[in-house]
């Protein structure tokens, strides 16, 4: 069932197990993507690097900054500038939005790297 799955780099579980992109522990809760522990051979191969509106390189759980004023679609008043955005989490979206993320007043949506700077 799971003969290609990695045991867990924390406690070393066997009983390792896939939920979408991510391999979870049963045991300890620990999540991780399995291209990180070399579990998928050539990981690098279909990487895309995301960078943000200045060039840095983004990861999942990095901490941004909204460089522009955004309207929202639905809400009277929009995402100011200089709005901080906590752990997010870098998809294959459409039209260009590879961000997923939740926003303190807001809730979950998606943003485009192109709006945001790494702080």
């Amino acid at each position: 069932m799971n003969e290609n799955l990695p045991p867990c780099p924390k406690c070393s579980c066997e009983y390792t197990y896939e939920m979408n992109a991510l391999v979870v522990c049963p045991e300890c809760g620990h999540e991780w993507v399995p291209a990180e522990s070399g579990a998928e051979g050539g990981g690098d191969v279909g990487e895309s690097v995301v960078k943000d509106a200045v060039g840095n390189v983004l990861s999942d759980g990095d901490t941004v900054t909204v460089v522009k004023a955004l309207k929202v679609k639905g809400s009277p008043s929009g995402i100011k500038a200089g709005t901080k955005v906590r752990n997010i989490r870098l998809i294959d979206g459409v039209d260009g939005h590879d961000i997923d993320c939740k926003i303190d007043g807001f809730g979950a949506m998606q943003l485009k790297s192109s709006v945001v700077k790494k702080a």
